[in-house]
């Protein structure tokens, strides 16, 4: 059985850092896309970054420059680290394997 389990967010002030955590058990890790999802209130849910199997990754516009995609393949987990944050980044953040298996979630606020 596939599980993520995710840690890491709360509550930061904007320009402050944050960074989550997505362990991944279950699984041949190393073989799959990670991604990093977040839905504000009333938005839909929306791909924040991704890594691929050999470390490729990409970035939503929005967080270029401010946020790191990682993962450990030893540790079979994903990170993300967020900096400059911004109100605008708050919501709940999922991690995901191919889109297709899906952490808990986890909320993240950035609020003075």
């Amino acid at each position: 059985q596939v599980q993520l389990v995710q840690s890491g967010g709360g509550l930061v002030q904007p320009g402050g850092s944050l960074r989550l955590s997505c362990a991944a058990s279950g699984i041949i890790f190393s073989g799959y896309t990670m991604g990093w999802y977040r839905q504000a209130p009333g938005k839909q849910r929306e791909l924040v970054a991704a890594i691929g199997s050999f470390g490729s990754t990409n970035y939503a516009d929005s967080v270029k420059g401010r946020f790191t995609i990682s993962r450990d393949s030893a540790q079979k987990t994903a990170y993300l680290q967020m900096n400059s944050l911004k109100p605008e980044d708050t919501g709940v953040y999922y991690c995901a394997i191919a889109g297709r298996w899906w952490g808990q979630g986890t909320q993240v606020t950035v609020s003075s």
